[in-house]
């Protein structure tokens, strides 16, 4: 039995109101008997066929099961493959080819091009470009343990490379500025965690299962909180790092200095995050005002080169 022959038969089936048993033995040049045997398998599958007997009868799928193509307009079909292609790109399965499938089927024959056109006209992609390669496989493992309700275990780094022995529930993936992460309860901090899966080792998935409990979503937006922590300072940046610093502010905090620069109104907390943001942009950024941070700047650049001077000498 080929799985390829009965997902053809299910489209054809979505698509038409009847057809004959030996219309389809001819269209996959087999005998009736395996077509037969085809129907009944999509049944045990759980979706309906109805078989109905004499001239004019034939295979259909319950009308209730089926929906119009005309529900789905063309602007939402392309929606719904955009999101599923990006999707599939990161994070494989059966279930996601099988929804591209099905959605594939509502597209009608004179719209199928212009479907087409609309649902390339953005593509996105969430693979990285360099980086851990343990993050796809990792997504499969998390993937797998949510929907069996499995625990995961692992070795877990804090940003300071302190790894500790973690055991978790997982509950949710999660995708937060082009970094993956994982919601779950801690068995060893007893509380809710999220778990940036870069920073993730050995991960495996434990036997038998847990229950479910009150699941908590994490906290994911912190712009209310950031704009109380957060002050200008002013920066002058070159040119070439524009696009960058335009990750972190507005357009119109940039103020045109000669042809070369821009005067930047720059958000900043005074914390190793944002210092090293800064470093990030190298000798093409330098740090303006509040004197005491750029004081600061200095003092730790002096200490970035005395490490080099000492092993110099």
């Amino acid at each position: 039995m080929k799985v390829d022959r009965l997902v053809s038969i299910i489209m054809i089936l979505l698509d038409k109101e009847r057809i004959g048993a030996q219309e389809l033995a001819d269209m996959f040049e087999v005998s009736p008997r395996t077509i037969y045997r085809d129907i009944e398998a999509i049944n045990m599958a759980g979706i309906p066929v109805l078989s109905t007997s004499g001239v004019g009868g034939g295979f259909e799928i319950m009308p209730n099961y089926k929906i119009d193509k005309k529900f789905f307009s063309t602007t939402d079909l392309s929606a719904i493959l955009m999101g599923l292609s990006s999707l599939s790109n990161m994070i494989r399965g059966d279930e996601l080819v099988n929804a591209l499938a099905k959605v594939k089927s509502f597209i009608p024959a004179d719209k199928a091009k212009d479907i087409e056109l609309r649902t390339n006209q953005v593509y996105i992609d969430l693979s990285p470009w360099i980086g851990n390669r343990n993050i796809q496989p990792y997504l499969e493992i998390v993937k797998t343990a949510l929907q069996e309700s499995k625990l995961l275990s692992f070795e877990y780094a804090n940003r300071y490379g302190n790894k500790t022995a973690r055991t978790a529930e997982p509950y949710q993936l999660v995708l937060k500025s082009s970094y993956w992460y994982f919601q779950g309860y801690c068995l060893v901090r007893n509380d809710y965690r999220l778990f940036r899966l870069s920073r993730i080792s050995n991960l495996q998935i434990q036997e038998g299962t847990f229950t479910p409990r009150d699941y908590q979503k994490p906290q994911l937006d912190f712009d209310d909180i950031l704009e109380t922590m957060q002050t200008k300072i002013k920066i002058r940046i070159h040119k070439s790092v524009m696009d960058r610093v335009l990750d972190y502010c507005f357009y119109e905090h940039f103020t045109p200095d000669g042809d070369e620069y821009y005067i930047v109104s720059f958000p900043f907390i005074e914390n190793d995050y944002y210092y090293n943001i800064l470093f990030g942009f190298g000798d093409k950024c330098e740090c303006l005002e509040p004197l005491h941070i750029r004081s600061e700047i200095k003092r730790r650049i002096h200490d970035m080169a005395t490490i080099y001077e000492m092993k110099d000498e």
